[in-house]
């Protein structure tokens, strides 16, 4: 089922005990959060388009046939900075692969966030 966001969207392809597939896709010149998560790490990997990606302090960029890996608790977002859409699979690895594992730190569509 798609899942319609501000910055896009996204399709959870498989799913099974301890992963979650996803198919994203980032809107031109939109953002996710600033965010963690308590008990999954992420993969993502880059099919077409540019992602800028920061993790902790560090930004850098992954294009095409190129992948990220978010470790559990790990501040991170994902940015398309580019006039096309961004598309990736991301594959979720750990017990608990939920929504509302997501802690927000900084968000550009007013939803909630965390004290910082």
């Amino acid at each position: 089922m798609k899942r319609e966001r501000p910055w896009g969207f996204y399709e959870v392809l498989n799913s099974g005990r301890g992963y979650k597939i996803k198919y994203v896709e980032v809107a031109p010149h939109k953002r996710l959060s600033l965010q963690k998560h308590k008990q999954r790490s992420e993969h993502w990997v880059i099919i077409e388009g540019e992602a800028k990606i920061t993790l902790g302090r560090e930004e850098f960029f992954r294009h095409a046939n190129q992948s990220a890996y978010i470790p559990m608790e790990g501040m991170h977002r994902l940015e398309n900075p580019q006039d096309e859409p961004l598309h990736l699979i991301e594959v979720q690895c750990g017990w608990y692969l939920e929504e509302d594992d997501i802690q927000r730190f900084d968000d550009d569509h007013g939803r909630s966030c965390e004290e910082k």
